[in-house]
């Protein structure tokens, strides 16, 4: 009795089928990266320039050492507890002459604390071995206080918040960016910049020993 030949599989496709579904992954598949800070340096002083001279009590001095623990003005603070401490300095409004008086804030006017939001400075200073993790949570508490701040004013002046403005002026379209009304909103936003500058100096990381 004569053997019947196996029929063969029509494999002349399978390549174009990987390549296809290969083409499908790489396109669907999101991958994940590192987000990092907007933050913008300033540009470098002169030589002939010579840095203003800033009071101690428009500093506000804040460190993270190498065993991740948060010192604000030198005593040990919570991370939860940051934002309403960088509000309360950047709020205090303690000048007592016109040049230095804040009209608009609502602190303690505590004359050891910052003359006014203008001169008010944060000071972070993190050591090379605390975690990226930990700089993250402290920075975005000290971005949260201005924001908190901004929102107040925001609403206060044009009873929108500071967040609510900055969002529709990112979501406007490019075509009317000349528009009159642009350039309004654009305006108040830098009008509630001016009254809470975001003064928040990162100084060199430290190793301490």
């Amino acid at each position: 009795m004569a053997r019947r030949s196996a029929p063969e599989v029509n494999a002349g496709s399978m390549a174009d089928i990987a390549f296809l579904l290969l083409i499908f992954f790489l396109v669907t598949t999101t991958i994940e990266v590192d987000s990092g800070i907007a933050s913008k340096l300033p540009p470098p002083l002169p030589d002939e320039v010579q840095p203003p001279l800033i009071k101690e009590k428009n500093i506000f001095q804040v460190i993270v050492n190498a065993e991740n623990r948060l010192l604000v003005e030198d005593a040990d603070m919570d991370i939860k507890d940051l934002t309403a401490a960088a509000v309360k300095f950047l709020d205090n409004g303690g000048g007592t002459d016109a040049r230095n008086a804040c009209t608009y804030c609502r602190g303690a006017k505590d004359p050891e604390s910052s003359d006014n939001p203008k001169k008010a400075i944060i000071s972070l200073v993190n050591d090379r071995q605390a975690s990226y993790k930990m700089y993250l949570a402290v920075t975005n508490e000290l971005v949260r206080a201005y924001a908190t701040l901004r929102d107040r004013e925001g609403q206060r002046l044009y009873n929108e918040t500071y967040g609510s403005m900055t969002k529709r002026l990112s979501d406007w379209p490019a075509t009317e960016v000349e528009s009159p009304e642009y350039e309004e909103l654009k305006g108040k936003i830098d009008k509630v910049r001016e009254l809470f500058p975001r003064n928040l100096s990162e100084a060199e990381p430290q190793n301490r020993e």
